[in-house]
């Protein structure tokens, strides 16, 4: 079945959070680990409202050896991420996915990538400073990719990043369509990365 891709004004759900609400934004094709995590800490949190937000479309699934349990930190290296990166990219939900496609074009011209899923950005940003650094060096290159306007991750990002996103919402078509006419795709993925380092 060919799902239509909505694509939300996230930026509310991103300023909420930031005020009252602890939010997550699964990544993979098989949501079913780290959603477990998400809800026992949904579950456990009795001091803000807690939203899961789940994607209808399909996704691929993150590399082996994943850790799904590091969602409940709000941000985590996704497995088959590279020691001593040029770039990181960071993403929430089925972006994610995108990433990694993208990480392999990149790396065939030799650059080296880490690649961040941050389904929670308040929840990364009550973590201690050192482990948020040891996600995202601060004087890292970081490239973002948002469905939601490119504001939601610039905090993410840093000075040193840029962020590919959307500057308006509300467009309907299958989601397949959609990533190729926003440039939601591996081949964008490599030629914004590209043009930033």
């Amino acid at each position: 079945m060919d799902y239509s891709r909505c694509w939300l004004d996230y930026q509310h759900v991103d300023t909420i959070e930031k005020e009252w609400l602890t939010y997550f934004q699964s990544c993979e094709g098989e949501i079913v680990e780290s959603a477990i995590s998400e809800y026992k800490l949904a579950m456990e949190n009795m001091s803000t409202p807690t939203g899961l937000i789940f994607s209808r479309q399909n996704i691929a699934n993150l590399p082996a050896g994943t850790d799904y349990e590091q969602a409940t930190k709000g941000a985590y290296i996704v497995a088959g991420s590279d020691e001593n990166p040029d770039v990181t990219l960071v993403a929430s939900g089925s972006e994610v996915a995108t990433l990694v496609a993208g990480t392999e074009l990149l790396r065939k011209d030799g650059i080296k990538v880490r690649i961040v899923s941050a389904p929670s950005e308040g929840l990364f940003r009550s973590q201690p400073k050192e482990y948020q650094e040891s996600i995202l060096p601060s004087e890292a290159k970081i490239f973002g990719l948002t469905a939601g306007l490119p504001v939601t991750l610039q905090g993410l990002v840093g000075c040193h990043g840029k962020v590919w996103g959307l500057e308006s919402f509300g467009f309907s078509a299958p989601y397949t369509v959609l990533d190729e006419k926003l440039g939601f795709t591996a081949e964008n993925v490599y030629n914004q990365v590209k043009a930033m380092l």
